[in-house]
């Protein structure tokens, strides 16, 4: 299911929106009514209550007739334009550009700007556009007695609706921008969560794998020798053999597929079920890898590595996971992984004999979704989610993260750093 592709046409929710409504609602009749009856002000009081009880009509619409939770991207656009035609309507009637309040005028198109699609918000900036240059050059004039003593200079009447449009079209990029990669990282996360509900998911399989392997075990051995003594028995009858022969083969296959059902065909999974110390995670989760891989891996561990295990944690091993499978992708034929601890610290480096990353995305690392710039790089790059997903783990679970091109080889550098006291007591 393509959720975050058909879920941005749905992101304005119903509650929140009619709120910020109401309260807009409100303030415009405080304004009015608090202008023309404490101020004693002139101007059309009657017309504008009417154009602001239209809001209240559309406000009363959402609640009660528009059943929906969430609005749709072309209901916002259509309660949004209403929202800019009120308002540019109130303007008109009270000064057009040199009211104060035409600021609010933007406020409906940088509100969609970060949760409504790219042409939503472009018609909304154009309609905004459009209602700022009528209201420059077509509108009554501000309220009496303020416009018997409001006289300016063209210089700074035209200079009100150039400031707008640039705020207008400044904010509106900026949001977009922020908007989208809010996006991209709460589809990141989506994708994170999704995998680590996976990897436990495996996990609790491997496990009731490795219960089903055991169970099975002594069953499928007595099968094995009956079968073994019938075949005894039965040697000299060419068909019956064949059949035990066959049957006994079906036994030694079944043996094989529950093994390679748990995480370690040998022994039970320590790995999983016990807490190990970060040296045996590294050589673990090295190990997975070379029974895939054809690179060769170089570890170095401290002979003084701390030797004190870590509660098991699979967020740690599933984040180095992601860091080491990075560098088995882009080494052409060595990966080095050393571990340095001491009484303060556990330093894990990973580096690999690859290009290294490139420079346009250097300063980027750990976000969602990257593309490098660069043609030749562009074939061998992926879209950052596997360190994006090892960074957010790691440093859930209090590391310091620092990617960066090895000084001292070709390829890529992570170093990956604790203090003992937050990677002990995790």
């Amino acid at each position: 299911m393509k959720f975050f592709e058909t879920s941005k046409y749905h992101f304005f929710k119903k509650s929140t929106y009619i709120s910020l409504r109401w309260i807009g609602i409100i303030g415009q009749l405080i304004s009015i009514n608090f202008v023309y009856f404490f101020l004693n002000f002139k101007f059309d009081f009657i017309i504008s209550n009417l154009i602001i009880f239209l809001g209240i009509l559309s406000n009363l619409f959402l609640i009660f007739i528009y059943k929906k939770t969430q609005l749709s991207d072309r209901s916002a656009f259509i309660f949004l334009v209403i929202d800019i035609l009120q308002l540019g309507g109130l303007l008109y009637l009270t000064g057009g550009v040199t009211n104060p309040f035409v600021i609010f005028l933007l406020i409906p198109s940088i509100f969609s700007s970060s949760n409504l699609s790219f042409k939503t918000n472009f018609l909304l900036v154009l309609l905004t556009l459009i209602i700022v240059f009528i209201l420059t050059f077509y509108s009554l004039d501000l309220p009496s007695p303020i416009s018997d003593h409001f006289h300016v200079s063209s210089y700074y009447f035209y200079s009100i609706p150039i400031s707008l449009i640039i705020a207008l079209i400044f904010l509106n990029y900026l949001a977009m921008s922020f908007g989208a990669q809010s996006r991209l990282r709460r589809e990141a996360l989506a994708k994170m969560e999704e995998v680590m509900a996976t990897e436990h998911e495996l996990l609790s399989l491997g496990g009731q794998a490795a219960a089903a392997a055991h169970s099975l075990g002594t069953p499928l051995s007595t099968i094995k020798i009956i079968a073994h003594d019938l075949e005894k028995q039965f040697k000299t009858q060419k068909d019956v053999k064949k059949d035990i022969e066959l049957l006994s083969s079906q036994v030694t296959r079944c043996n094989e597929i529950l093994k390679r059902l748990t995480l370690n065909p040998v022994e039970e999974d320590n790995f999983i079920d016990k807490d190990l110390t970060m040296k045996d995670y590294l050589s673990e989760i090295a190990s997975s890898f070379k029974e895939i891989s054809e690179k060769s891996f170089v570890l170095n561990f401290d002979q003084d590595s701390n030797k004190k295990r870590i509660t098991k944690s699979i967020e740690i091993v599933y984040g180095l996971r992601n860091f080491i499978g990075n560098a088995n992708k882009f080494a052409k034929n060595t990966i080095y992984i050393s571990l340095k601890s001491d009484s303060e610290i556990t330093q894990i480096i990973i580096e690999d004999d690859g290009d290294g990353y490139p420079r346009d995305v250097l300063s980027k690392i750990g976000e969602p979704y990257l593309k490098s710039n660069d043609i030749k790089d562009k074939s061998k790059s992926g879209l950052g989610l596997g360190l994006f997903i090892g960074k957010t783990l790691l440093e859930k679970n209090f590391a310091k993260i620092n990617c960066r091109n090895s000084k001292t080889r070709s390829g890529a550098e992570v170093i990956i750093k604790w203090n003992n006291k937050d990677l002990f007591n995790i």
